[in-house]
């Protein structure tokens, strides 16, 4: 028996036109350890615009009901290639109950519960998930459910690298966003100092009010000297960065290389030996990462990506971060919307406009059945 419902659908074709609309699907009957989940929440995070939207122009987009149609510019859209005349799902988490299973035992045991997955498919009334990649949300609601992946775990696994990378502190960029401030509350509740770098006074005041001891403005005049002293005070040589583009790592290299070279007793052409490491996790910024020739040779830039991170960190561990997670998602991970949408209503220009532009405190939630 199969179930149908509506689901959104991203479509980029070679020729630079990309078709977001709202279709209809037949959900199969869920197999071995698959799960049906009747999806009741889902949020907007950065890593679902990338596929649902990149960066077409939807200023200029033609916008009807359940439907738009935009132009992907270039070289992003030769950059897509691989993507092209595919009709893909969206929504890499949700929350909602599960109204069928496949026969493995751990499927059949979620039957009628309230579950958070990850089905990659979740902009839709419907999605088939992994049971194993399902967490149980008891009494929890699917609003606060909802998000209890891809942020708390990313944050999580920040920590879980600093350390297992032996980094004394870590170092975030945007820091005052969802996952920003689930970072802060982690490093708080685990001693790992943490300097934060946002772009606003109100930023600053939202990370302050929360406890946060290091916080830079990038906005600041100072702000060179900000970040030197709060790097100085915390040996923050390890960080993490979602902008991507422009020069934001390579403020934070050129800091953290001064305030090494400020600890050498003797000069060396080559620069300092103490080794700088960041990692991209996001493209807030779609431009080029600039990097200039000004922190000697022992620095390492590298991505960061949750999947993979999971794969090398061992069940243990990932089973450890779940319950963590699920142990403190009304508090700790706990996460904040400014909006609520329907599918159509994701698809209206003025939330699109809104959403894309990943501004903190603007987090989007989906509400597939209305």
């Amino acid at each position: 028996m199969t179930t149908t419902g509506k689901q959104i659908f991203t479509t980029l074709e070679n020729d630079g036109t990309l078709t977001v609309e709202i279709g209809t699907s037949e959900f199969p009957e869920p197999k071995g350890n698959q799960v049906l989940v009747k999806m009741e929440a889902a949020p907007i995070n950065p890593s679902d615009l990338a596929l649902l939207l990149g960066p077409a122009d939807l200023e200029n987009a033609d916008y009807s009901d359940g439907k738009i149609v935009a132009k992907m510019p270039e070289p992003f859209n030769s950059g897509a290639k691989g993507r092209h005349g595919q009709r893909l799902p969206v929504g890499n988490e949700g929350a909602g109950e599960v109204i069928a299973t496949g026969d493995s035992d751990m499927a059949k045991a979620l039957m009628g519960k309230r579950v958070a997955c990850v089905p990659g498919t979740a902009y839709a009334e419907y999605a088939i998930a992994d049971a194993s990649m399902c967490l149980p949300l008891g009494d929890i609601s699917s609003k606060d459910g909802a998000s209890a992946f891809v942020n708390p775990m990313t944050a999580l696994g920040f920590v879980e690298t600093a350390k297992m990378e032996g980094a004394k502190a870590i170092l975030h960029t945007a820091a005052a966003s969802n996952l920003g401030q689930m970072l802060v509350r982690i490093c708080q509740e685990d001693g790992v100092p943490l300097v934060n770098i946002v772009r606003r006074q109100e930023q600053v005041d939202v990370l302050k009010e929360m406890g946060a001891e290091h916080i830079v403005n990038s906005s600041d005049d100072d702000f060179m000297s900000q970040l030197r002293t709060a790097i100085d005070q915390t040996d923050a040589f390890f960080g993490f960065d979602p902008i991507g583009g422009g020069k934001m790592v390579d403020h934070c290299f050129k800091a953290m290389e001064q305030v090494a070279v400020s600890k050498m007793t003797d000069y060396n052409r080559y620069g300092s030996n103490q080794q700088k490491k960041m990692y991209i996790y996001g493209r807030l910024d779609l431009g080029a990462t600039v990097l200039s020739p000004s922190y000697g040779f022992g620095w390492t830039l590298s991505g960061w990506l949750l999947t993979p991170f999971l794969q090398n960190a061992g069940m243990e561990t990932v089973m450890r971060m779940r319950k963590r997670v699920l142990d403190n998602l009304t508090t700790t991970f706990k996460s904040e919307y400014t909006k609520e949408v329907t599918l159509e209503g994701m698809l209206e220009k003025d939330a699109v406009l809104q959403y894309r532009q990943m501004r903190t405190g603007e987090k989007y939630l989906v509400t597939p059945h209305g």
